[in-house]
């Protein structure tokens, strides 16, 4: 399969990639289709089932909304945020829903919308949408959000299409190894040959306009951040601190402590802390490559561009790319999915995904790169999903933070070797895939184990 990497990064809403962004997608593809077979004027009621993870942590995730406001023909990337919880209000107010924004149909939360504890066999991520006429049932269909906003229907699902895309690529590959193979033996680096992929689907200007686009949303998702006090929402009452946080760095008339190191860690930790209380608070973002994890490709990328004085465009898009190679190899052999793996796999992979980027614009060489990606997957495997009240906030994120800073280290320690270590990054990823599935479901975003049930009991 070819992945791209305006797969990888998408522009969305929070708080998650899979309960937010791909449910609203989902529904949204589901209100074309009926559109499109000309159905949606024989709709007489809509009913929603979420299943497993979607179901044990939708409504701390936003999954009812998300669903609703992609049947009423919105999309993540269009939405506006502040639109949300008017509409949302306005539709438990009138009991009516604007199927495909244009057709009325009545809607009963409590009946319609249906939180189920069974699991469907092809994700823990599923929904199904059904619609009924005045005879009975006149449609249905089942997707499965696998982590990134990423979604599949049914049919897919059973026909092992987890990604349909079958665009033939110069240099594909499925493998960390397959990978550093091609780069030397066509003398290429990371970004180089993932720009030469890329070109299969646009041009070399579309290309540079999409990843610059997506720079400015990460850069406006932060500056949000920097922007908003007070509590976040969900009823843990966890207080932003992003806002304090900088007005303290930026009264520091030098660096703090020890030095610029130490100066530039708080910097990372503001901005990681910056996009994910944004992303805790429904605002809007860039996966990269999931919601739960997005703070920490952000935070790497603004660390580079601020501490070094000749940054420029091209490090964005040459961090994109390189951060792009190891997230296909994540998703490709493992998953990006936390109610799949576990944390590893979100917070995991975008640790190894930061790494590589910011190697590829330092200057390592393809197998420091691999290095560096090894590094920063490895020591967050085993890493638990475990969201307090099934919302985004605790331990998600200063769990960003900690994550971006391991990311420049590991960085760091591989630019310091010459690229041979005894871990490769296949090896790591297919520790994360096997760890992923010998965890026990409840620490896999449903909020049934590990801190989300401490932070109950004590």
């Amino acid at each position: 399969m070819a992945i791209s990497v305006f797969d990888l990064f998408k522009i969305g809403i929070g708080p998650s990639s899979s309960h937010t962004v791909g449910p609203m997608r989902a529904a949204a593809q589901f209100a074309t289709a009926l559109r499109e077979g000309g159905l949606l004027a024989q709709v007489r009621r809509v009913e929603v089932r979420l299943y497993g993870s979607l179901s044990a942590t939708g409504v701390g995730h936003g999954t009812d909304r998300a669903t609703l406001l992609g049947l009423m023909g919105e999309w993540p990337d269009q939405i506006e945020p502040k639109q949300i919880g008017p509409r949302i209000q306005a539709l438990q107010e009138c009991r009516e829903l604007l199927l495909g924004g244009t057709h009325p149909v009545p809607f009963e939360w409590q009946r319609d919308l249906l939180l189920l504890e069974e699991n469907l066999p092809y994700h823990p991520n599923a929904m199904t949408l059904i619609v009924f006429g005045e005879a009975g049932e006149l449609h249905r269909d089942t997707y499965y959000s696998i982590g990134g906003g990423f979604v599949v229907d049914e049919a897919q699902a059973q026909a092992g299409q987890l990604d349909q895309d079958s665009t033939v690529l110069p240099y594909d590959f499925s493998s960390g190894e397959e990978l550093l193979r091609l780069c030397q033996r066509h003398n290429l680096r990371v970004a180089e040959l993932m720009l030469a992929n890329e070109k299969a689907w646009r041009s070399e200007a579309e290309i540079r306009a999409g990843l610059l686009k997506l720079w400015d949303a990460m850069q406006e998702c932060v500056t949000n951040g920097l922007g908003q006090e007070g509590i976040l929402p969900g009823g843990l009452n966890v207080r932003r601190r992003a806002a304090r946080l900088h007005r303290s760095l930026q009264e520091l008339g030098k660096p703090n402590v020890i030095g610029s190191t130490m100066s530039a860690m708080e910097w990372v930790n503001l901005y990681a802390l910056a996009v994910n209380e944004e992303n805790a608070a429904g605002g809007r973002m860039v996966t990269a490559p999931t919601n739960g994890a997005a703070g920490i490709i952000p935070a790497v990328l603004h660390y580079y561009m601020r501490f070094n004085p000749e940054a420029s465009e091209d490090d964005v898009v040459n961090f994109f790319l390189g951060a792009a190679a190891v997230g296909i190899l994540c998703k490709k052999n493992a998953s990006i999915s936390g109610a799949e793996v576990g944390c590893q796999g979100e917070v995991g992979s975008a640790c190894a995904m930061a790494a590589a980027g910011l190697a590829e614009v330092l200057g390592a060489t393809p197998a420091q790169l691999e290095n560096a990606a090894e590094i920063g997957l490895e020591h967050n495997l085993g890493l638990t999903c475990d969201p307090v009240g099934g919302l985004v906030q605790v331990p998600c994120i200063e769990r960003n933070a900690i994550a971006a800073v391991k990311a420049i280290n590991a960085a760091q320690m591989a630019l310091r070797g010459d690229g041979e270590h005894f871990i490769s990054l296949d090896q790591a990823i297919r520790t994360m895939r096997d760890t992923g599935a010998d965890m026990h479901d409840k620490y896999k975003e449903t909020s049934r184990g590990g801190l989300a049930v401490s932070a109950v009991e004590c």
